[in-house]
């Protein structure tokens, strides 16, 4: 028998007073009251259990906003882009002057069945996770398979080679070939070097148009390879059977072909195909939130920060990056042959995360969560503190 039952018995049927039945069973004489005058009012339905559910939410999500949570995730989907609650967030923000937690976005879409339930995943936290401090010091590079819909059966397949920033995930090459081959992968290279300069190391897979390391030692070096040894950049490889070390080329391969896909113009030539590819790129680089660059595009990313050169072709250079937070007085600290000197950032940046770029005397202080360039200061040796503005003379 229920507590509420054995109340309601004690005070109507055993006659007990209602604060007598309150401290006999533990509970409230107010609560007992009610119970009392509920029992009186409904009988029998005073016993059924009851939403504790409040009458009004005032602070719940506006229907308008919710429908338009809705809209957003239909047309990220059916343009082939991310559609998942953070990127939703930023487009509420953004261009709809609305803002909305993550959480909440997944429980809109979740409640209105736009979430499909996964099995569990292997956690993030056991991933190893590596990013290049600056643009051009690692590229990484892979090809990927697209069918054309040109009416033979299952379409033609070609292959379509990808050149990509490792730190700000600038996609700098996607060209489509019919085959990819060795010199294919070298005349690409070369074209991107031509345009976004030289960087200083190259990470691919242990195909053999990137390499020929597992080929026995037959035909030596590839033209590919012999490029980067003549430009002195570094050739790195993962490890055999190990895709995840070349795994933002590997994501990057899984965005293109869901945005290709989503396309209502589907290729039936390479020059079709390259013309969406084109498409693709500007969007990716300069339009799309990328969720790992703290949702900035990648052009953004890749322009905040000087590019990286070989060391090869480097080597009177001290170059070095340090992290720090830019302490109550505005200042951060930069320790140069032995000696510690403080440079004056200002006060309004008082806590904030940098990043510092040192090379020799020439230093840039960027913001660590946006990329913004604080301060670009050439240090004086001679002076403990650097100040913001140079002193006349």
């Amino acid at each position: 028998m229920s507590k509420a039952r054995l109340v309601i018995t004690a005070v109507v049927v055993e006659g007990r007073s209602q604060s007598e039945v309150a401290r006999a069973y533990g509970v409230s004489q107010p609560w007992v009251s009610r119970l009392v005058a509920r029992w009186r009012a409904e009988g029998e339905e005073a016993f059924t259990p009851r939403s504790r559910r409040p009458h009004s939410s005032p602070k719940a999500t506006s229907p308008v906003v919710v429908e338009l949570v809705i809209r957003l995730r239909k047309e990220l989907t059916e343009a082939g882009l991310d559609a998942g609650p953070q990127t939703i967030c930023w487009h509420l923000e953004h261009h709809h002057s609305q803002r909305l937690s993550p959480a909440t976005v997944h429980r809109i879409l979740t409640r209105h069945g736009q979430v499909t339930p996964e099995p569990k995943k292997r956690p993030r936290s056991s991933y190893i996770r590596f990013e290049a401090d600056l643009p051009s010091q690692m590229w990484q590079t892979d090809f990927t398979h697209v069918r054309l819909t040109d009416g033979t059966p299952g379409g033609r397949d070609v292959e379509v080679l990808n050149f990509l920033d490792d730190h700000s995930r600038y996609l700098l090459a996607a060209v489509a070939y019919p085959r990819v081959t060795g010199p294919v992968v070298a005349k690409l290279f070369t074209r991107t070097v031509d345009q976004y300069g030289i960087p200083a190391s190259v990470l691919s897979d242990n195909g053999m148009v990137f390499t020929t390391r597992f080929a026995g030692g037959r035909g030596g070096k590839n033209a590919f390879e012999k490029e980067l040894r003549r430009l002195h950049i570094t050739q790195k490889n993962s490890t055999p059977n190990h895709p995840q070390t070349c795994g933002k080329v590997e994501r990057l391969h899984q965005t293109q072909k869901k945005w290709l896909t989503a396309q209502p113009d589907q290729p039936a030539t390479i020059d079709q195909l390259q013309a969406l590819l084109d498409a693709f790129r500007d969007e990716y680089n300069h339009r799309r939130p990328h969720r790992a660059l703290n949702r900035n595009t990648p052009a953004t990313a890749y322009a905040a920060r000087p590019k990286a050169t070989p060391t090869g072709t480097r080597t009177d250079t001290h170059d070095r990056t340090r992290r720090d937070t830019i302490d109550d007085s505005g200042v951060v600290t930069l320790r140069h042959n032995g000696r510690l000197h403080h440079i004056g950032i200002g006060r309004t940046h008082v806590r904030t995360h940098v990043i510092m770029l040192i090379q020799d005397l020439n230093i840039r202080v960027i913001a660590a969560a946006t990329g913004e360039l604080l301060r670009e200061p050439t240090l004086d040796p001679t002076r403990d503190y650097q100040p913001q503005t140079r002193q006349k003379q």
